[in-house]
């Protein structure tokens, strides 16, 4: 199977994943936004890690990190998909779950964008008319919304330039996500400690749940690790194998999936 073909299987089942996460996330609307956060970065470096020693690749790790470049470039952007992850888990939180649509029908926007002014990738007539469609389609839907996007201002521009760092990343997928995870797991903790013992309240106001009060959220916040780990795997795999204008046309099929949730399954 060549290249291509497989960056394109990864970036449709990435795209999957992401469509359909908000049913998952809607499970655990009672849990204040940050605390989902925090169990996001702690369980997804836990289970990359564990995959990683799995492979015996404990050495890569340890000579990805002895690079200072490497922390400045993953540091980046874990605080990039960490806004992201953030500000979707709040719009599922806030009904807004069509915004978070939109903001992902604004991504392969952002994307080709992106590609044209960072890596020279050029158009064909047949293409730039597509993508002069999709951005009147995105401003009829903005329109359609009533209000600013600006939920969907920050996926989409968070996301877009978390897969332009990824693009240019030289380790491996896999690698990569662990140590952004793994970067964002001492804050996380942190979060967790002193929202549980110190009081610190969540976005709004919100009090903690506490891990653990609820066995079926409990199950759901350590099954946000894979659920988390998987797709950015999977995108990052892409991302590196196709066009970055290719990426953010395949990624259309997110924001559908999610706009079909948000309207069947939400009623929004």
């Amino acid at each position: 199977m060549r290249n291509e073909t497989k960056g394109i299987l990864a970036i449709v089942a990435a795209a999957t994943f992401w469509g359909l996460s908000g049913i998952y996330f809607k499970a655990l609307v009672h849990v204040p936004p940050l605390e989902i956060l925090s169990h996001r970065a702690i369980w997804s470096a836990v289970f990359f890690g564990a995959v990683l020693a799995l492979q015996g690749r404990a050495g890569e790790i340890r000579a990805a990190l002895a690079q200072p470049r490497t922390w400045a470039i993953l540091g980046t952007s874990a605080s990039l998909i960490a806004l992201n992850w953030l500000g979707f888990i709040h719009a599922i939180q806030t009904n807004r779950a069509l915004e978070a649509g939109l903001g992902y029908y604004m991504f392969p926007l952002v994307a080709v964008a992106f590609g044209y002014l960072f890596f020279a990738e050029r158009f064909s007539r047949r293409q730039a008319t597509a993508i002069g469609l999709m951005a009147g389609a995105v401003v009829v839907l903005t329109l359609g919304l009533g209000q600013p996007p600006m939920i969907g201002l920050l996926l989409a521009v968070t996301f877009g330039l978390y897969g332009l760092i990824k693009k240019r990343l030289a380790i491996g997928p896999v690698l990569s996500v662990f140590i952004e995870t793994l970067l964002l797991a001492p804050p996380a903790v942190i979060w967790l400690w002193g929202s549980t013992s110190l009081g610190w309240p969540d976005i709004g106001g919100r009090a903690p749940l506490g891990f653990g009060e609820d066995a079926l959220t409990a199950v759901l916040l350590l099954g946000s690790g894979p659920l988390t780990a998987t797709p950015l795997v999977l995108f990052s795999y892409a991302a590196k194998r196709l066009a970055y204008a290719t990426v953010g046309l395949v990624q259309y099929l997110n924001p559908t999936l999610q706009v079909a949730v948000a309207a069947l399954v939400f009623g929004e």
